[in-house]
């Protein structure tokens, strides 16, 4: 009788920074029955009206958008809805200012959820390669990130994996002239052969479509930033209702500490 209304059982939020549309978007394609998302906006210096932004992000509204205040307001906003997990979706964020950082931040948000756990993009990418068991990983970052920064991702995981490759993909520098088709030839014919997997970073680098693909292809787990934060976000939440055709990652549970 009735008709499906949108509502969730289980209620992941999103901090997105506020002209990025590509988190909420791909969490929503990932999102099975019974998974509702919701975002909020964070300002972040590097856009312009419309989503632009220049060609190569620099590192101080990157290193910005995690300060306080504005991060530590949207999430203690956010966090007033009835949710169950709140995903931080800025990969180059933790690139710039460090694996330890990043665990001060989601101890400084968790602090403003009222007990609602605070997934961050990259740290839930580190716990996908030990839920994996990588130990040589391919990093592959958005055309619209530097050299510089690229290589501060690198460093970001060297503590627990081997880097096998780490550059930005070769692709236009524009969110919206990312295509399927051109990302997964990019990556297909970058990746080496001793990769064990391939983390593709950048939440507002449209890339969950290409996953299913370049998995069959490679024949090796490929992670994204939006994916592995929101199987983080699912795996706190104890829901068991299934992802398909969105990675291998899927299959796994959160490692124990």
């Amino acid at each position: 009788m009735w008709q499906p209304d949108g509502w969730g059982q289980t209620r992941i939020g999103v901090l997105t920074p506020h002209a990025d549309i590509v988190p909420e978007a791909e969490f929503n394609a990932l999102a099975p029955d019974g998974i509702s998302i919701h975002a909020a906006r964070i300002p972040f210096g590097g856009y312009r009206p419309g989503g632009t932004m220049d060609t190569t992000i620099a590192d101080d509204p990157v290193r910005a958008i995690a300060g306080p205040p504005a991060v530590d307001d949207a999430a203690e906003m956010l966090a007033m809805a009835p949710l169950h997990a709140i995903v931080f979706g800025f990969t180059s964020s933790s690139y710039v200012r460090g694996a330890a950082d990043d665990a001060a931040l989601k101890s400084r948000l968790e602090a403003r959820t009222r007990g609602i756990p605070v997934v961050i993009t990259c740290a839930a990418a580190a716990t996908a390669l030990v839920a994996l068991a990588a130990k040589q990983v391919a990093l592959i970052s958005p055309p619209w990130f530097s050299v510089e920064m690229a290589q501060q991702g690198g460093r970001y995981f060297q503590s627990q994996v081997e880097i096998a490759y780490n550059a930005p993909a070769g692709l236009p520098s524009d969110q919206q002239a990312i295509q399927p088709e051109l990302l997964y030839d990019w990556v297909r014919s970058h990746v080496p052969r001793n990769a064990e997997a391939v983390f593709i970073g950048g939440n507002g680098f449209r890339a969950i479509g290409v996953i299913k693909a370049l998995e069959d292809a490679l024949g090796r787990p490929v992670l994204t930033a939006n994916q592995v934060a929101f199987w983080c976000a699912l795996r706190l939440t104890g829901t068991r209702t299934p992802v398909v055709n969105y990675g291998r990652i899927f299959e796994y549970d959160l490692p124990r500490r």
